[in-house]
């Protein structure tokens, strides 16, 4: 899929959205300056370890700041850039702070950060300073730069499934003016967005907020990126929570497969428990409900529908509009049925509604925030996949055999890598994290964003791990319905140890 999808629910999407509140973004109250070493450090970083962060008001009880990390970190004093921070304060005690990351890549910390009372529970908000982040390249932070805004519906609207030589050939032009935009909008960034030197940011984060140690609550991708900060400092792990693991040694293409096959997965248990709902559009077996919701999309393939703003409604908005209400059991599933049901009428402002909540996309046609691009450059930027026209064609034909659904477009998701145009950094590998404090892992075990196999991998390959297990549907398992999952979460966070082997049953 064109996006690794964030851990945010559309629900919690629409909290944050209607929170309303002023930020501290401008890049004019930070010195870009890299700040001097001492003459002691051979790594140059100690006035970045060093730096005093300055916070001010920002509403709600929030404190905002800017945080100060170099571009690039083979050559610290060079350039630096701006990290967007915000910190709620502990209403009691405090164990130093927890810092949050919603996933993506491209998911907004500091918008995480603003829903925090739907994010974590109330014991924890008591305890620990509630810090949230837009990591490099993210929003608020010093972005990376692609499309405008046109570009971008375009872009999202472009033939998920192209199935002749000029639906190809307009999809690869597309890809490839995407990937050439960014080099030229973002020519020192785009090289520099990472996992490994988001997740060195991180650390000079921590040592300015002053904690010792870190304490972390990331959610799919969020999971990939606190791993890699355990694998780089696990001497600095505190508590580390991951939810909707990432498993890291998998490369784009098979983690679009694991996607494929999960998003078929919790299509089928949706229309299962659809049919037994007296609002369900669809009728007979769960099989001919799978297909009716196939012959719809495959209709948009071939005569997309308008919408009444003048865009043409195409099969790979209805794909993500019914991937949306897929991530979440008690919101999301009760909102789809009404969405498919007036699209089998002909009318998609429901289905191109959830579109527009899944990429950010205001009424007015503007996008709030830049994660369409951030998530491309950082997936493209993190791992070398690179399959030509021909092999991506073969592997959509593959993987629609098991996910007729969603298996040709997540294959051809992956083209827009072949065409970018810097090379990848990172190389999927096991991490470890030798030496850390015990990190707690969460899978589910019918995610349809991040198979509950990537939680086990993750928990068996890190050195000193407990994985705790949802047994349920929804992507992530922490504070969306499960009392015993919050219950552990809990614990894990205010004494730092998990219980091993746990299995929850009690959540959506």
């Amino acid at each position: 899929m064109r996006k690794f999808l964030a851990a945010v629910t559309a629900v919690l999407i629409v909290i944050v959205s209607a929170i309303g509140y002023g930020s501290f973004s401008s890049e004019e109250k930070v010195d870009l300056t890299p700040p001097a070493a001492t003459s002691d450090d051979p790594t140059g970083l100690s006035g970045y370890y060093t730096q005093e962060l300055n916070w001010e008001n920002c509403g709600d009880s929030f404190e905002c700041t800017k945080l100060t990390v170099p571009l690039d970190y083979a050559n610290p004093a060079k350039k630096a850039i701006a990290i967007s921070v915000i910190r709620l304060s502990a209403k009691e005690n405090t164990l130093g702070s927890l810092i949050l990351n919603p996933g993506g890549p491209g998911g907004s910390g500091i918008s995480y950060a603003r829903a925090a009372q739907f994010v974590t529970t109330e014991v924890i908000r008591a305890n620990f300073d509630i810090v949230g982040f837009d990591p490099r390249g993210v929003g608020e932070s010093t972005p990376i730069e692609c499309i405008d805004d046109l570009t971008t519906d375009k872009y999202v609207a472009i033939d998920g499934t192209p199935d002749d030589e000029n639906e190809i050939a307009e999809s690869v032009s597309m890809l490839q003016g995407f990937g050439e935009a960014c080099l030229t909008n973002s020519p020192d960034l785009i090289s520099l967005v990472d996992t490994v030197s988001a997740a060195r940011d991180i650390d000079i984060l921590r040592a300015a907020l002053g904690d010792e140690k870190l304490n972390w609550l990331g959610k799919s991708y969020g999971t990939f990126l606190g791993a890699n900060y355990a694998e780089l400092f696990p001497q600095n792990v505190g508590r580390m929570l991951l939810d909707g693991a990432i498993d890291p040694t998998l490369g784009n293409l098979e983690l679009s497969e694991g996607q494929a096959r999960g998003f078929e997965d919790a299509l089928a248990r949706f229309v299962q428990d659809c049919l037994t709902q007296q609002d369900c559009p669809l009728t007979g077996s769960a099989q001919a409900g799978i297909a009716q919701i196939k012959s719809m999309l495959d209709d948009l393939d071939s005569n997309p529908a308008k919408l009444a703003d003048g865009r043409d409604f195409t099969q790979a908005m209805g794909v993500l509009g019914v991937v949306g209400g897929l991530y979440d059991v008690t919101y999301g599933w009760s909102q789809l049925r009404p969405m498919l049901a007036a699209a089998f009428s002909g009318d998609f402002s429901g289905l191109a509604a959830s579109v527009d909540l899944y990429t950010s996309r205001n009424t007015d046609g503007t996008y709030s925030d830049n994660s369409n691009d951030a998530i491309m450059a950082v997936n493209c930027i993190d791992r070398p996949d690179r399959l030509s026209v021909e092999q991506t064609a073969d592997l959509a034909t593959q993987w629609s055999e098991f996910a007729p659904v969603f298996g040709g477009y997540l294959a051809w998701g992956n083209i827009a890598c072949t065409y970018w145009p810097v090379p990848a950094t990172g190389v999927p590998s096991e991490l470890k994290a030798i030496g850390s404090a015990q990190i707690l892992v969460v899978g589910t075990t019918h995610d349809p964003a991040t198979p509950y196999v990537w939680a086990q991998a993750l928990a068996s390959q890190l050195s000193n791990a407990q994985l705790l297990t949802l047994d349920g549907d929804g992507h992530t398992a922490y504070q969306q319905g499960s009392a015993c999952i919050d219950e552990v979460v809990d614990e894990y966070f205010l004494t730092g140890v998990a219980r091993a082997g746990v299995v929850c049953t009690d959540g959506p």
